[in-house]
């Protein structure tokens, strides 16, 4: 089970702009905003292959017209995996991630995605901080994973929780029934 608030998504904070899906008019925003907040990045022909294909979902905060913080996520056989998370330096320590991962884990539970996984550096204190208060649990490490820093990725999994699986668990059996 996750650590996290159950309510760390609801209800939803006032001034938190709406969340919309990116599509294939919204690539060269994300390619400008990725490059800002990232040292390596991915390439408008890989953005625009994601979306073709279905692979790579993206969702997106704008501030009169200008996209202002982005997720890309991954939901394939069960499993999330969120690929790409930034925030307009501008816009930062506003709750923008936040308000995108809650949105992320609301669509995936309405998938019925099991598990969710994500990396991260382990200088992203603030990030790893925002992933601890959702409920996701660090559980490994990838050595040299980050080409720009050659920082070790710390590994996170969210469990996503199950309606009704608490009545569906068997009742321990007391000692009398033994």
């Amino acid at each position: 089970m996750n650590a996290g608030s159950p309510d760390a998504c609801s209800p939803k904070k006032p001034g938190w702009p709406p969340v919309a899906r990116l599509g294939l008019a919204d690539i060269a925003a994300l390619r400008d905003l990725e490059q800002l907040c990232f040292s390596y990045h991915w390439s408008e022909a890989q953005f625009k292959l994601g979306l073709e294909r279905g692979a790579f979902h993206f969702l997106g905060t704008k501030d009169q017209g200008r996209l202002t913080a982005y997720v890309a996520f991954s939901a394939v056989a069960g499993e999330m995996e969120i690929l790409n998370l930034g925030a307009h330096p501008d816009y930062r320590r506003q709750g923008l991630a936040t308000n995108l991962l809650c949105a992320v884990l609301h669509i995936c539970r309405k998938m019925g995605i099991e598990t969710g996984y994500l990396d991260v550096k382990p200088s992203n204190l603030p990030a790893i901080a925002l992933y601890e208060k959702l409920g996701f649990t660090c559980y490994g490490r990838r050595k040299n994973y980050y080409p720009d820093t050659g920082e070790s990725a710390l590994l996170y999994r969210y469990d996503f929780p199950h309606p009704g699986a608490d009545a569906a668990k068997p009742q321990s059996a007391s000692k009398e029934s033994d």
